[in-house]
């Protein structure tokens, strides 16, 4: 099936399916909640309105709503018929609730289709900006106001536009959409310049948290896993992990999962883009400290994302670091946590050893790729979740 033709569809039901949450909301506050008899010339209307409206819902893996608006003279005098012989009404309880039991399963279906529909289309829309993105500003001056437009160009904004309607209203949620659309729109060479560095990494990261829901399952192999570890087992457990699988974003939303599993962390937020010309903050969380006297504060800390593979952290960027933190806030930057897919140098370990010992904030703390690696091992969930495992 063609997928436009499939959209089309999708979006009719999902027009459809807004209408009769329209009618519940609407007819929901008829619907007795103890013993009355009578009916409600205006719950009729909505009873029509609503067998009318499932016509547009069609199946989706074989289900969708066929049953009527409940009769709610029925549900009264079930509700007596219950009280008499003195059986708690549950069974009456769930034949009034059943409607919006049932839009919520609907719609929790439909988003999954739409996603499954969307999902491979999306995949090649990502790779072609990807691809197309840095040869388009090539020779475009980063302060240029000069109008960038060419075949490159109108080839990324064709792929965006596709990636819109792939998400729907999605889109509008994501981070930096609005910017992207802002900047495509004055199409100058620093809007360019803007996307590349700022807007596109955002929507990327958008974009793949909206093309999997938190129900999709991830790939697994088709085996009998308890069959499997039963067998003769060869190799090794290891904790190293395919860092190069990872672009900058990916590695900085790995992080973020990484951090909000742990539960001494709160509020955990992105704060800039890691291509940011002055490689800014990237996350920041509010760490919880509790003693044993049942006291507990907590403490502001910037973690910052070096996604380094072909050289290793040295002093001086840690020196920069620290010396940028004294500009955030408020509230006081307690800690900066620097987290590298790849290694520190001995001269980093000493400066941050020299730097904590002297007991200024910020405390400095160094995540390599071992540390990370250790802390995804206890967390198997979230190093699949990012194609590590």
């Amino acid at each position: 099936m063609d997928l436009e033709e499939l959209l089309r569809a999708m979006d009719r039901t999902a027009a459809n399916l807004k209408k009769l949450e329209s009618v519940w909301e609407r007819a929901q506050p008829f619907i007795p909640s103890g013993p009355q008899r009578g009916s409600d010339p205006q719950y009729d209307g909505l009873r029509a309105a609503w067998t009318d409206l499932l016509s547009g819902l069609p199946p989706i893996d074989g289900w969708t709503i066929t049953e009527p608006l409940p009769d709610i003279d029925e549900i009264g005098q079930a509700y007596i018929d219950y009280l008499e012989i003195g059986v708690p009404p549950s069974a009456v309880d769930a034949a009034g609730e059943k409607p919006g039991a049932d839009l919520a399963a609907y719609r929790y279906r439909l988003e999954r289709a739409r996603r499954r529909a969307a999902r491979g289309r999306l995949e090649q829309l990502v790779a072609t900006v990807d691809a197309t993105l840095p040869i388009a500003v090539q020779g475009s001056a980063r302060d240029s106001q000069e109008v960038l437009s060419n075949d490159l160009t109108e080839k990324i904004e064709a792929a965006i536009g596709e990636i819109a309607r792939l998400l729907g209203e999605d889109a509008e949620s994501i981070d930096r959409w609005w910017d992207l659309q802002r900047h495509m729109r004055f199409s100058q060479g620093h809007d360019w310049h803007d996307i590349v560095e700022f807007d596109w990494p955002a929507v990327r990261a958008g974009i793949e948290v909206n093309s999997l829901g938190d129900s999709d399952p991830l790939p697994v192999p088709d085996m009998d896993l308890g069959h499997a570890a039963s067998g003769n087992l060869t190799g090794a457990a290891t904790l190293a992990l395919p860092w190069e699988r990872l672009d900058d974003d990916g590695f900085e939303r790995l992080l973020y999962d990484l951090l909000r599993d742990i539960p001494e962390h709160q509020n955990v937020q992105w704060l800039m883009q890691t291509r940011a010309p002055d490689r800014g903050r990237d996350l920041s969380l509010d760490r919880v400290l509790r003693d044993g006297s049942g006291g507990v504060r907590t403490e502001r800390v910037i973690i910052q994302a070096k996604h380094w593979r072909s050289r290793s952290v040295n002093a001086a960027a840690l020196n920069e670091t620290v010396v940028a933190g004294k500009l955030w806030g408020p509230p006081l930057v307690r800690g900066i946590v620097i987290a590298t897919s790849g290694r520190f140098t001995a001269d980093a370990v000493a400066w941050a050893e020299r730097h904590n010992s002297e007991g200024t904030a910020p405390y400095v703390e160094l995540w390599p790729d071992s540390r990370l690696e250790t802390l995804l091992a206890q967390r198997p969930h979230i190093a699949a979740a990012h194609g590590l495992k």
